[in-house]
């Protein structure tokens, strides 16, 4: 493989960002690829994937030049590359750049290898983030840490309100992207082969919207009906609000409620685009905001802020950026979501409490410190639970429970 030094100027720059400046990758690249308009297809894919790559092995990566601690001087970053290169990047010479020319193949192997003998180096971890999830998965977790640094997979799922999964499959074929069926989803696709889909026509008429597998399970588990009232109390940009609505048939009503402005400008586009036209937005401005709506919701869906470990192959740089005491806080949220929020929920009604982590502590724990509470435990029942491990079914790791308010 051939790499061309302006290309890799620019997978230097976004590391410097992601590092320096704290910006997550994906917001990194998108920056980036807007400034650099006149880069080719071939080059943005080699940008986007070496730089979640480097960002996935960052610790391994710099064991593997003798570096205990990261740098982001830039002749340390070169270095960096030039080692992701030789173990990752498939290179067999490196190129003849100045800053490549200490570097030599087989001491980055040896030191890599070297250094895989300690589990939280070989899986490019903080030792702190190991040692939690050894402590509250045990021999699982390392059984699931190689799945967390493989290249996730871009699963969509068709929009019911405009199209069929078959329709999409033909649709997208006809823009020359090959996909299939993704496993366990009634609606999803799975790209055969990466790429940028979000300039097709098929996109930009709604007839689909980006959501992992394991995403999809949670608006079903819901099971919203035409003609409910449906809360979405934590919405973001509102992927599983626009999933609720085409299960709903877009009959009923969706409030989605968030904390974040630009979130919720993003989710009213996108049910623009994809003919949603039941869904209230409302930004949750103080506790009167959700008090307003108590015993109004006939389901009620809580996809509560969490760690994100369960997708962290999605978001590599996540494991690089979150700390014990950030984890310590969003428990206690999700705790104090769960119990003010659940409020809700008309008698008779019903909740989803999901995460997108794979920690107890923040799933099942939760679901039942919540209902061991005198107050809930007499009016909920937990009626079932679903968890995917990341690579299950090739999909990333998640939480859903499924609770009642008793009539």
């Amino acid at each position: 493989m051939r790499i061309h030094r302006p290309v890799a100027e620019k997978v230097i720059s976004a590391l410097n960002h992601i590092f320096s400046e704290g910006y997550h990758a994906d917001k990194v690249l998108e920056r980036l690829f807007k400034q650099n308009k006149q880069l080719g297809s071939r080059d943005r894919k080699f940008i986007a994937e070496s730089t979640y790559d480097i960002v996935r092995w960052w610790r391994l990566l710099w064991a593997s030049i003798g570096r205990d601690e990261p740098s982001l001087a830039s002749n340390e970053l070169w270095k960096v590359l030039g080692a992701w290169m030789i173990l990752k990047g498939g290179v067999t010479d490196l190129p003849s750049w100045p800053e490549l020319r200490e570097i030599e193949h087989a001491k980055v192997r040896s030191r890599a290898a070297e250094a895989s003998g300690h589990p939280a180096v070989r899986e490019s971890l903080p030792d702190w983030l190991y040692e939690l999830g050894l402590r509250e998965l045990g021999v699982k977790w390392n059984e699931i840490l190689s799945e967390l640094n493989r290249q996730a997979p871009v699963v969509i799922r068709a929009n019911r309100l405009r199209t069929d999964r078959e329709k999409l499959r033909r649709a997208l074929e006809s823009e020359g992207v090959p996909t299939e069926p993704a496993r366990s989803t009634e609606d999803g696709l799975r790209l055969v082969e990466r790429k940028n889909v979000w300039s097709t026509k098929a996109f930009q008429s709604g007839m689909f919207e980006l959501q992992d597998g394991a995403s999809q399970q949670v608006a079903p588990l819901l099971a919203p009906q035409p003609g409910d009232r449906v809360i979405d109390a934590c919405a973001g940009a509102g992927g599983k609000t626009l999933h609720l609505a085409a299960l709903m048939k877009n009959k009923g009503k969706i409030i989605a409620m968030d904390v974040g402005e630009r979130k919720l400008e993003e989710l009213r586009k996108r049910c623009s685009r994809d003919g949603v036209d039941i869904v209230e937005v409302k930004l949750i401005e103080g506790t009167k905001s959700v008090k307003r709506l108590a015993g109004t919701a006939d389901r009620l869906l809580l996809d509560v802020p969490c760690s994100g470990m369960g997708v962290l192959r999605r978001n590599p740089d996540s494991k690089w950026k979150l700390r014990p005491e950030e984890v310590e806080r969003l428990r206690v949220l999700q705790s104090e979501i769960l119990r003010d929020y659940s409020e809700m929920v008309k008698p008779g009604g019903r909740m989803v409490y999901a995460t997108c982590s794979i920690l107890p502590s923040e799933n099942g724990d939760q679901v039942r410190k919540f209902l061991e509470t005198a107050d809930n435990g007499a009016k909920w029942s937990l009626l079932e639970e679903k968890s995917f491990w990341p690579g299950q079914d090739d999909y990333d790791g998640f939480y859903a429970a499924l609770l009642e308010r008793r009539p």
